[in-house]
């Protein structure tokens, strides 16, 4: 049961500690861990006692979501589970992510989008009617394993797998967001390998992967600072019109006629 996992350090440098701590004392810990620290700008914002213990990339540049994938490649070990910096695991999620493996293999994640009726490609939107299921408090607390169109915050798969990510590249301008449709699309492109969330019972918070879903409700929340990239773009316009592209591009969502 070796397991990578890849942390991303920001502007929440207090969360790693809280993050670190609740993956070591998880029933299956990490065989590594790894952090790439993404231009967090203010020194203050870095948390130097992670990274005295912690093979760490301290990048001077904003690099966005995409890179911790990248920098995931030097992981070590069979399986890696990549997190957002703002999402604390249950004590069991490493567990349930690997029980959910030896039945459902495929890209797991700790909260995942169904579209139940999606429109036709050249009219599809992100914002279309979806499910959510997984952690989310407005969503669904699925008891079983449930195939989704894509998953976020936390990405459970065989390091293998990098190679089908890495297999297209985004336009620069997508630096903030399309990660997690991107890895569902090449995956079910290149290998047929489906996306999953793996079972979030209501009554048993240890099997979830964000136990902490208030966490991404700062102000450095992407979506909530609707922040535009270098274009001028919006990050909310940018994850639709990341969406739009890829179904022209021939992704297939599960329920798509």
């Amino acid at each position: 049961m070796s397991i990578t996992v890849i942390l991303n350090g920001y502007k929440r440098g207090d969360r790693l500690s809280e993050q670190v701590k609740a993956l070591n004392s998880g029933t299956i810990k990490p065989s590594e861990i790894l952090l790439w620290y993404n231009n967090p700008g203010d020194e203050q914002l870095i948390n130097y006692d992670i990274m005295s213990t912690t093979p760490t990339a301290l990048c001077n540049y904003n690099f966005g979501v995409w890179a911790r994938f990248y920098f995931a490649l030097n992981a070590k070990h069979k399986y890696v589970c990549v997190f957002d910096d703002d999402t604390i695991p249950g004590s069991r999620w490493l567990e349930n992510c690997m029980q959910t493996m030896e039945t459902h293999e495929g890209l797991l994640g700790t909260v995942g989008l169904l579209y139940p009726n999606p429109n036709i490609p050249h009219q599809s939107s992100y914002y279309e009617p979806y499910i959510r299921y997984g952690w989310i408090n407005n969503g669904i607390q699925n008891k079983e394993v449930t195939q989704v169109d894509l998953v976020g915050h936390s990405w459970f798969f065989k390091k293998e797998w990098l190679s089908h990510f890495v297999r297209e590249q985004p336009h620069p301008k997508y630096t903030t967001c399309g990660e997690d449709m991107h890895f569902s699309y090449m995956l079910q492109k290149y290998a047929n390998i489906p996306t999953y969330v793996p079972p979030h019972p209501v009554d048993d918070k240890s099997l979830w992967g964000s136990i902490k879903g208030e966490y991404g409700d700062d102000t450095v929340s992407l979506w909530n600072s609707n922040k535009p990239n270098d274009e001028g773009t919006p990050f909310k316009h940018l994850m639709n019109e990341y969406f739009i592209e890829q179904r022209k591009k021939g992704w297939k969502l599960i329920n798509e006629k």
